[in-house]
C-alpha cells in the first residue's frame, strides 16, 4: 500500500466549508437525536390569525377548517385550492399557524389560472389508519398534478402519520404480503415550481416526489423519519429536468436523495444526510426497462452513519446510459460503502437472475470524497461483463476506517483515471492519468 501524501485540502476545512451552512459544529453529538434535532429550528412564518384577510389571501378557516387536529378538513382545502385556482392574478392559500389539519388523500389538480402560494405556517396531519385509501390511490396523500408556477413554503409542518404503515410493511415483516404506500407530497407535472422552508416527518413511504416536472427549486427542508422506516426516500426525482435542492437536512429510512427514470441537468447542493441509505443515483432498469439519466452535479454534503454514501445502482436486463455525474466535496462521517456502483442491484427476496443487457454507466466522478468509512471496502466498483464502467474519475478522495484498521477498493470491469491523493488506492485495470476527467461542467445548470 502506498505512502499517503497529505491533500491539499485539509478534512477539516472540507467538513467546515460545507457544514456551517447549517451551523453545525463538528461535535460528537451531531449523530444523536438532540444533535440533529437542533439543526431543524429554521425560521417560522409570522402568519397568524389576527393578520387582516387580503382579498387575494384564502384562509383555510374561511372556507369551514377547523383546525383540531381531529376534524375532516379536506374539504376546506379542497375548496380552498379550487377557488386560488380559478383567479387569474396571483393568490395565496395560508394554513394558519399554531393549528392542525386532518386532512384526507387529496388531489391538487392544475392548471391554474395563474401563480399559486400555498404558505403552510401550521401543520398538516394524514389520517392515522390506512383503511381511508381504501377504494383510492394507495400512493398518493396531497397530490399536486398540472400546475404550473406554484410555490409551497411557510416553515410549516407535514406529518404523514407513518407508524401503522411501517407496522405493515413487508420490509419490516417478512410475513407480510407488500403493499404501496403513500408519498407524502408528490409533485406531478408541475414546472416552474418552488418548494421550501418546510418540515416533513413520519411518512408513509416517500416524503417528497418530484415527477415529470421541469424547473423545480428545493431548499431548506427538513426530512426527519426514523432508521428504520421503509422506503421513506426523503426527496425523490424521477423523469425531471433542471432540479436544484440545496440547504436540506434528511435523516430517513431509505435514500436520503434518490434521481431515477429520465433525468437530467439536476443539480444537489450542501446537503445534510443521516440516518439514511445515502445520495442515490437508481437504482435504475428494473424490469428491462430503459433510462437515460445523465448531468447530474452534487456539491456540498455531510453524510453521517448512511448505509451508503454517494452510489449509483442499476438492475441486470435495464438498458439506456447514465453518464455525466459528478460527486464532489462530500464529507463523510461513518459511512458504509462511501463510493459504489453496483450494476448488480437486486432488491428482492428472490435471487436476480443473471443478464447480459445492462444500464451503461459512464463518465462519473468523484472528486474531495474525505472521511471514515464504516466498512473496510471503501470504494465499490461492481461493474457489467457486458457494459463495462468506462471513463471514471477519482481526484482528492481519502477514506479511512472509522474504527481504525484501513480500507480498501474493489474493482470489477472498471476502468478510468486518478489524480492526487487516492486512499484506499485506485483499482482500475486501466489507469489513465494523462487523459484527466472533466465530465460535468456547471455551467450546464442555468440558474433556476
Amino acid at each position: 500500500m502506498g505512502k499517503l501524501r497529505s491533500s491539499s485540502v485539509s478534512f477539516h476545512s472540507i467538513c467546515m466549508s460545507i457544514c456551517t451552512i447549517y451551523g453545525i459544529f463538528l461535535s460528537s453529538n451531531l449523530i444523536t437525536v438532540q444533535g440533529f434535532d437542533s439543526l431543524l429550528q429554521l425560521p417560522r412564518s409570522g402568519a397568524s390569525r389576527d393578520r387582516p384577510r387580503s382579498k387575494k389571501a384564502l384562509y383555510v378557516d374561511d372556507f369551514g377548517a377547523k383546525g383540531d387536529g381531529f376534524s375532516d378538513d379536506t374539504k376546506a382545502f379542497a375548496d380552498a385550492w379550487k377557488t386560488a385556482c380559478s383567479f387569474s392574478s396571483r393568490s395565496k392559500i395560508v394554513v394558519p399557524l399554531g393549528s392542525t389539519y386532518l386532512v384526507r388523500p387529496t388531489n391538487f389538480a392544475g392548471p391554474c389560472r395563474s401563480r399559486v402560494t400555498l404558505r403552510i405556517s401550521g401543520t398538516i396531519v394524514a389520517p392515522k389508519d390506512p383503511s381511508y385509501w381504501d377504494g383510492l390511490n394507495p400512493r398518493k396523500w396531497l397530490y399536486f398534478h398540472g400546475v404550473n408556477h406554484l410555490t409551497v413554503e411557510g416553515g410549516g409542518t407535514v406529518n404523514g402519520m407513518g407508524q401503522e404503515w411501517w407496522a405493515h410493511s413487508c420490509k419490516i415483516n417478512r410475513t407480510n404480503p407488500c403493499h404501496h404506500a403513500p408519498t407524502a407530497v408528490t409533485f406531478h407535472r408541475c414546472n416552474y415550481l418552488k418548494v421550501r422552508n418546510l418540515l416533513m416527518v413520519d411518512s408513509q413511504q416517500m416524503n417528497m416526489a418530484f415527477t415529470n416536472c421541469v424547473r423545480v427549486a428545493a431548499s431548506r427542508l427538513r426530512v426527519v423519519a426514523p432508521a428504520v422506516s421503509p422506503n421513506t426516500d426523503g426527496i425523490h426525482i424521477s423523469s425531471c429536468n433542471r432540479v436544484e435542492v440545496k440547504g436540506s437536512i434528511i435523516r430517513t429510512g431509505d435514500d436520503c436523495i434518490s434521481i431515477v427514470g429520465n433525468s437530467s441537468r439536476i443539480r444537489i447542493q450542501n446537503i445534510a444526510c443521516g440516518p439514511g441509505h445515502g445520495i442515490s443515483i437508481g437504482s435504475l432498469g428494473k424490469s428491462k426497462s430503459l433510462v437515460q439519466v445523465h448531468d447530474i452535479n452534487v456539491n456540498g454534503a455531510y453524510l453521517s452513519n448512511t448505509d451508503n454514501g454517494v452510489r449509483i445502482k442499476t438492475w441486470q436486463g435495464g438498458s439506456g446510459f447514465t453518464t455525466n455525474i459528478t460527486f464532489q466535496n462530500v464529507w463523510m462521517k461513518n459511512v458504509s460503502n462511501p463510493i459504489i456502483i453496483d450494476q448488480y442491484y437486486c432488491d428482492s427476496r428472490r435471487p436476480c437472475e443473471n443478464k447480459t443487457l445492462a444500464v451503461r454507466v459512464e463518465s462519473i466522478s468523484f472528486i474531495g470524497i474525505k472521511g471514515t468509512s464504516a466498512t473496510e471496502e471503501a470504494v465499490r466498483f461492481a461493474c457489467s461483463d457486458s457494459f463495462p464502467c468506462k471513463r471514471l474519475y477519482l481526484e482528492d478522495i481519502h477514506l479511512e476506517s472509522y474504527s481504525g484498521g484501513i480500507t480498501r477498493s474493489f474493482c470489477w470491469q472498471a476502468s478510468g483515471s486518478t489524480s492526487g491523493l487516492i486512499y484506499p488506492p485506485h483499482c482500475f485495470s486501466n489507469d489513465e492519468n494523462f487523459i484527466r476527467q472533466k465530465v460535468f461542467s456547471s455551467s450546464v445548470l442555468q440558474s433556476i
